[in-house]
This record gives structure tokens, sequence and C-alpha cells, in this order.
């Protein structure tokens, strides 16, 4: 070869390498970068080329797709879409994805890791790729019991159900709420739904999950907490014990006495009489006399103060370090600071029920490939032990009490035994506003075994202050969700 053609060969063999490290660079180095820039229209072009894979309730499908015009194929379709968005989230050409929606997306678009071997067979094949299916542990019956409730109630609120045994969330509803199918597109319709669902448009703020994000002041449903923590510090021994509470009771370093609801026997009242009349005096002194380090203790074991992934993200529930006397005592009835979302509320009495171990909940059981074989299964995973069995069931007997002859008499069940507790949470300054209804249950099956633990509030602003309690508002909704679940289960 003469030196001319030398050169012209080397400088395209220059020129080749070239592109091959700039090929490279774009589709290894650049890749992730590329894929996530705004103005790459292409990868969701791509995304909603094929219809997606469905998210499953009692084995069937509550999501869908439709085609649409323009360069976006197929967009998702909720059945039943505001009863399940709590749990669904949204998938939208133009505003993203929440929720199991978003968690899930590489399983439902079939672009997950896992599904790589699947994925180069259906292209070996010419097959057009297929997204996988994602099956929660959710009880249909159940959610609309729950959501029904809360719809006929018309106020804001929420409702978690969960199996105590393996931690299975059954129904997470909140209301008010909205169809994601009308905010699915990209159209003009679906910006202008999306503008009507935005806070700052809509003071009812329909697209907050209450059941996960939200944290209420949980009142006298907390006394539960503190009862818990007497019984294993070894404050008393037994639910038919007298305890040491005089009436009245002045907060430590105050000259305020601790009032409670009414003219009721609270003055050394056992731990049973004070649960079943909801004694403020009684938890209120029982936190004093624990301290802030032991209610702390019991409360992080319950799961206060960390959030939770179920696998959506749950905001932490309060329980405070560093307060003063009185501020324990407070906070021991529900009160000052303490603060709890209605999953958090849900796991304190799922644990009681499941005589003392606390299962982490979750509401995914199992992620499917687009052939339906197995990708991912969720094991039941022990979270803590509050408090141990021997306790755990003398607090059940206490909150049988409740519901048999107390203030959750509403959550009655005929054949079925229950437990509860009401409560009724002070809300704005000076309980200026009208005050959130609470009511958290479990039922028992035959062999003491429990189906299902329920935790429900309600924040009325429009009820007359006196016509709000949890045992008028929120525990008719709480019998219906386990009687559901009970139904369900014959």
């Amino acid at each position: 070869m003469n030196k001319p053609l030398r050169r012209i060969a080397l400088f395209c063999g220059l020129l080749v390498l070239t592109l091959l490290i700039r090929d490279n660079w774009l589709q290894y180095v650049q890749a992730d970068e590329l894929k996530e820039d705004e103005h790459n229209r292409r990868v969701a072009i791509e995304r909603y080329a094929s219809p997606r894979g469905d998210i499953i309730v009692d084995g069937k499908a509550i999501t869908g797709h439709a085609t649409t015009e323009g360069d976006f194929k197929y967009k998702r379709t909720y059945k039943d879409g505001a009863m399940w968005a709590p749990v669904t989230g949204y998938v939208s050409q133009a505003f993203g994805a929440t929720q199991l929606e978003s968690i899930d997306d590489g399983i439902l678009t079939g672009n997950d890791d896992r599904l790589f071997f699947r994925n180069t067979l259906d292209m070996i094949t010419g097959k057009k790729r297929e997204g996988g299916n994602v099956v929660t542990t959710l009880n249909g019956a159940a959610q609309k019991a729950a959501y029904d409730g809360l719809k006929k109630q018309g106020a804001k609120g929420a409702v978690v159900a969960i199996e105590p045994s393996t931690g299975k969330i059954l129904s997470m509803a909140s209301y008010p709420s909205y169809d994601p199918t009308v905010i699915a597109g990209s159209n003009d319709a679906a910006g202008e739904a999306w503008n009507k669902l935005q806070k700052k448009n809509n003071p009812d703020d329909p697209m907050l999950n209450r059941a996960l994000r939200e944290v209420y002041p949980p009142g006298s449903t907390f006394k539960v907490v503190t009862a818990a923590a007497a019984l294993e510090h070894g404050k008393y021994d037994s639910a038919d014990e007298k305890t040491d509470s005089p009436l009245p009771w002045t907060m430590p370093g105050t000259s305020t006495e601790l009032k409670n609801e009414g003219n009721i026997p609270c003055e050394n009242a056992t731990l049973r009489e004070a649960l079943r009349v909801s004694c403020n005096t009684v938890f209120g002194k029982l936190g004093y006399d624990l301290g802030n380090d032991k209610m702390l203790e019991t409360a992080k074991k319950f799961g206060f103060t960390e959030e939770q992934f179920v696998p959506v993200r749950s905001s932490a529930s309060v329980f405070s370090d560093g307060m003063n006397d009185s501020q324990v005592a407070l906070s021991s009835i529900g009160q000052f600071n303490t603060a709890a979302t209605p999953l958090q509320m849900a796991m304190v009495t799922s644990a009681i029920a499941n005589n003392g171990t606390l299962m982490k909940p979750y509401m995914v059981d199992e992620l499917q490939g687009p052939g339906l074989d197995t990708v991912e299964k969720t094991d039941p995973e022990e979270m803590s032990e509050p408090l141990s069995a021997d306790n755990a069931q003398i607090l059940q007997s206490m909150m049988e009490t409740v519901v048999e002859d107390g203030t959750g008499t509403n959550a009655k069940i005929d054949g079925v035994k229950v437990g509860g507790k009401t409560g009724t949470a002070q809300h704005g300054v000076d309980n200026s506003e009208n005050p959130y209804a609470w009511f958290i249950s479990y039922a028992k099956a035959d062999d003491g075994s429990s189906p299902v633990a329920v935790a429900v509030v309600i924040e009325d602003e429009n009820a007359v202050r006196d016509d709000i309690s949890g045992g008028g508002l929120a525990a008719p909704i709480a019998k219906n969700v386990m009687e559901a679940v009970i139904d369900s289960k014959k």
C-alpha cells in the first residue's frame, strides 16, 4: 500500500474509532442523563407505545388502558378510580406517576431489569413487549365498605385495615378522593382536571392520601399505647387492679387540673374501667408516672417516630422526646403534639390483636411477569414486639369491654368478639376547631386469631361540635369494614 492510501486508511480508522467512542459514550456514560432529559420525547413515546400491566385486587384488574391519538398510543384507565386512588396513585402522560404506579413502574411497563431474559426472548421472536402485574393484598369488599362509609359521612377522613397475623393491608381509603383516569392523558381536558385537583384550587385537597400522609392528634385512641407501656413496664399487672389516680389531678409543674369528659368514675379506677369510660386523669397520670423515656420507648416499638414504607411512603407519627412532666401527661392521652397517621393507629391495633407482635405492613403481595410468572413475592416480616402475649391479652380484654359496655358499642358485631377504642381528638388553637373523631378496633375469630384490625379517622368541619365522637362517626365505618373482611373469609 502506498503512502497516500495508508494515510487515508489511518484517517478512516480514526474516524471509525471516534464514532465508536462517541457511540459508547452516549449509550453507556450519558444514557441515564439523556433518558431523563425533559426534552427527550422518545422515552415517553416508548413508555406509552404498549399497554401497561395491571394492578390486581382479588384476582381482578382495577386498572386498564385506552388508545389515544398523537405520539402516545395508550393511556391508563382505572375502575372505581376514586375508591382505589390511595392504593394505585396515578400514571399520567403529562404529569408523571405516583405510588404503586411509580414504585412498580418497571414491572408494569415491562422494562424492569428482572424481565431481561423474557424481553430478550420476545425481541428474538418478534413479540411485542408486555407489562407485568402488581398483585395487591387489598380486599375489595373491605375497601368498598371503607370508601362508601367515608363518602356517606361526607367529611374528610381515612380508613386503614390490616391483617394482624401477616401485616397485609386489606383496605386503605381516603376521602375526598379523585379519579386518576381524568388526568391520565396529555390533552387540554387532562390539564384542566389536574388544575382543579390542586390544593391551591381545591381546599379539600383530594389528591392527599390521608391514610398515609396526614398526621392527626390521635386523642384517646393513644390511651391503648399508654396502657401497653404501663403493663410492659410493670406499673400494673392486671386490668382490674385499682390505679393510683386521684380526682381532681393537677398536672405536675402547673396549676391546671386535667379534666375528664363529664362526670365519669375515674378516681382510682382500674385500667379496664378507665379505658371503658376513657379517663384522661388515669392515663395522663400513668404517662407522667412512667416518664418520657418509657413512653417514648413503647411508642417507638409500635412504629412511632419513623416513616413506614408499604411500599408507598407513610409520614412518621410523632411522640416527642425532651418533654416536661405536664407535656408527657398530655401526650399520653393523645394531645399536646402527639400525632399519628391512620396507618400508624391500625398498626397499634394490629399488634395488640396479634398477641403483642407487630408485623410489618405491606400492600403488594406479588409482582408478576407478562406471563404471570412470579418475579417477586412478599413474605410476612416481624417488625417488633411492643408487648408480651400476656399483656396483649390483658389489653385485648380491656378493649373488648369498651365495645361490649363502653364508648364503642356501635362497633358490636353479632357472634363476633370485637375490641376497640374511641377517640375525640382536640383540634385547633385552644381546641377552637371541630375535633377529629377516631375509632380503632379488631375482630376475633373463634380460635382467638384476628382477621382484621382497623383505624378510622373523621375530620368533619361542618358537624355540630357536640355530635362529634369516635363512637358515633367512626365506629360504624370500622364495623362495616370488619364485617366485610369476615364475610369474605366464609
